[in-house]
């Protein structure tokens, strides 16, 4: 027994009187290593998964609080015929959201592109939507900001875009394109400084009772009439923004905090009490 034994634990090139000096027998070792391997592994996996649970969770609740949002601007046409209640549900969901994105610097690649209005207390933007509501040869469509900073470190164009028409005379919902062209700069973590350089009237499309007095279907279009539909069609009219204390300068348009940011959620707050806005991310506008 002792013969058959010898070799685990003895080398081949040693007699059994020699001397040999053990630090740790090797299964002892073996086990201690494996042992140790295990609940290594073990604690590394189980942080994973926490950090893993962590995140889905917190994923979970964001998701949560946009729904919550769009809830609940979703009866009050873009803030239009909001009630006072609602207003204050509104508000709550807004903060209740904004916590997520505290401190978090503005990431221009996630805010380039078009965003659609879903809703805003903006008094500016307010009187367009209730003129809309209360007259009946006005109507406005869709309301988008859109940034164009993918490619800038510090700041970009912003471009107010306002969709309108006068029933029977333009085509319905988007006949006319209201454009309000500004420069801005990020000035702090959230805050952006808008400077407005433009204000124009583009993409005019009339309605097709009005193509028809211009040019008769059933006639000849001659050559005036052609270039009337052209004129119509490309027509632009651009009013630069000026201050009117100093005609050499810009208007100012103040500050703008962008108060949460992800690949599909916009909110922003003028400051200075000139209202939120909750956007939703849009398809790409070709202006």
């Amino acid at each position: 027994m002792n013969v058959a034994y010898a070799p685990a634990f003895f080398p081949a090139n040693r007699t059994r009187g020699s001397t040999f000096k053990f630090s740790k027998p090797f299964s002892i070792y073996f086990n201690a290593t494996g042992n140790l391997s295990i609940q290594r592994n073990f604690v590394c996996s189980a942080a994973t998964l926490a950090t893993e649970n962590t995140t889905q969770v917190s994923e979970f609740e964001i998701e949560k609080k946009k729904h919550d949002v769009l809830s609940a601007v979703q009866d009050t046409q873009r803030g239009s015929v909001a009630t006072a209640d609602q207003r204050s549900i509104i508000e709550e969901a807004l903060v209740s959201l904004e916590g997520y994105n505290i401190g978090t610097p503005i990431d221009l690649v996630k805010l380039d592109g078009t965003w659609r209005l879903q809703y805003t207390s903006a008094p500016d933007v307010l009187v367009l939507l209730e003129s809309s509501a209360r007259l009946p040869f006005l109507q406005v469509g869709q309301i988008f900001q859109k940034f164009e900073c993918r490619d800038q470190s510090n700041g970009g164009i912003i471009r107010n875009v306002v969709r309108w028409s006068i029933p029977a005379l333009f085509e319905e919902q988007d006949g006319v394109t209201l454009l309000v062209s500004a420069k801005f700069d990020i000035v702090s973590a959230r805050n952006i400084y808008l400077q407005f350089e433009e204000i124009s009237i583009q993409n005019v499309k009339i309605s097709e009772q009005v193509q028809a007095l211009i040019a008769p279907a059933l006639l000849p279009r001659s050559f005036l009439s052609l270039q009337i539909l052209q004129f119509i069609r490309t027509f632009k009219a651009q009013i630069p923004v000026r201050n009117p204390g100093n005609s050499g300068r810009r208007a100012v348009g103040g500050l703008y905090y962008l108060s949460y940011l992800d690949n599909n959620m916009l909110l922003g707050r003028a400051v200075g009490g000139g209202g939120v806005f909750v956007f939703t991310k849009a398809q790409s506008l070709d202006l």
